[in-house]
């Protein structure tokens, strides 16, 4: 007599099948592309051309392209490091965000320990090469914008709103770093450089809040304005930023840094960065949210590039 023998189960249509495994070019792309993600490159193409915009209105005379270069190069870097020990601090918070949780770490395709290491070999790399192949000052303002944003920042964000305040501090450093990296010192130009990219980042951080606020409020983040659901605080204090922009950034053309066409072309965009503003400032949707930091983001880059156009040559 036969044994009976064990029913197998036929597959259910609705069950799941097991992932197919992937191939290894595949797994390679994926690696390389969580390791690009942690750098946060989509900020560090306006740190980049932040640091050329403060190295070129500061250099005169014919252009060193070597140590333009080695200038952005050790700023990418320690930009790099930055973004990357950023998620390595937020990975648990980052967890908690439908819009971070896919991020290497919190999605668990990354080890923590091989992101720290990471991070710090960028943000190393890039303080050596500023040092030894720009000069000291950059360097250091460069390792100060990192240590300042990490410890200082990112703690905050989980205990006041004014983490914003501190975080535009070192946010506000790139151009005075280009600075730094052409003349080896420190001016008043400089300083009306920082003060521009400081005041821009209030719209532009408080637009990304407000369409993330759930996102936040899950995470413990406290980026906004305390009671204020209906966004008439965080309004306020866009609008008063933006209205603070438009004459802060025409005040190059009244040091002689930049030509007559600059105050064309700066107090247009400056009206057009207020007027998405005033928009959001009205209705407080997500979606004029969205268009105030797209808003942002072209306003900055093309100030920049006007700027460097109308450079007064000597």
């Amino acid at each position: 007599m036969t044994e009976p023998q064990a029913r197998v189960p036929a597959p259910d249509a609705a069950d799941p099948l097991p992932p197919a495994p992937q191939p290894e070019h595949t797994r390679w792309l994926v690696w390389l592309a969580d390791y690009w993600t942690l750098t946060k490159p989509e900020v560090n193409l306006l740190v980049l051309v932040s640091t050329l915009t403060g190295f070129d209105l500061a250099w005169h005379g014919a252009m060193r392209w070597g140590l333009l270069l080695d200038t952005l190069l050790g700023t990418l870097l320690v930009a790099s490091g930055t973004g990357t020990l950023n998620q390595y601090l937020e990975r648990r918070s980052d967890a908690r965000m439908r819009r971070t949780a896919q991020r290497p770490l919190p999605a668990g395709r990354m080890n923590s320990s091989a992101a720290l290491v990471y991070g710090l070999a960028l943000a190393a790399a890039g303080g050596a090469l500023l040092w030894i192949q720009v000069n000291a000052l950059a360097s250091v303002l460069a390792l100060l914008t990192l240590a300042s944003y990490l410890l200082l920042y990112t703690p905050l964000k989980r205990k006041t709103p004014w983490c914003t305040w501190v975080g535009a501090l070192p946010g506000a450093m790139p151009p005075v770093i280009g600075w730094a990296a052409a003349r080896g010192s420190l001016s008043g130009e400089a300083a009306i450089l920082y003060a521009i990219l400081f005041v821009w980042q209030f719209p532009h951080l408080l637009g990304i809040a407000w369409m993330y606020r759930e996102d936040y409020s899950r995470a413990g983040l406290r980026m906004l304005p305390a009671h204020d659901a209906e966004g008439r605080r965080t309004a306020r204090q866009i609008m008063g930023f933006l209205l603070a922009l438009v004459p802060l950034s025409l005040i190059p053309a009244l040091t002689g840094e930049v030509g007559r066409l600059y105050v064309v072309g700066a107090l247009a965009l400056g009206l057009y960065f207020l007027a998405y503003g005033a928009r959001w400032a009205r209705a407080r949707s997500n979606r004029l949210a969205r268009q105030l930091v797209l808003a942002s983001i072209a306003y900055l880059p093309l100030l920049w590039v006007l700027m460097m156009l109308e450079k007064a040559r000597p």
